[in-house]
């Protein structure tokens, strides 16, 4: 299935969450703190962001998500993303 967001507003696949601190403590569901980072699957009217970039956004974006092909994706709108990471 292919999705397009309509307006300023790309898909993203969120970075898997942690399971493990950084000394090595395994953390419950309720400690792990979803990464505000992931890679764009699908751009809508947005200039600058490709498919395939990594995008820092906001703690809370992304309120709706959708299921496509087994990957959970969030809508996030433009002015919830802080930065393009390159490289």
């Amino acid at each position: 299935m292919k999705v397009k967001p309509i307006g300023e507003r790309i898909l993203v696949k969120r970075e898997k969450i942690e399971e493990k601190s950084t000394g090595g403590i395994i953390l419950t569901q309720t400690q792990q703190e979803a990464p505000a980072q992931g890679e764009v699957r699908a751009v809508g009217d947005v200039e600058g962001i490709e498919v395939g970039d990594t995008v820092v956004f906001s703690k809370y974006a992304g309120g709706d998500a959708l299921d496509v092909g087994g990957e959970t994706l969030l809508f996030i709108d433009l002015k919830e993303v802080k930065a393009v990471i390159y490289g």
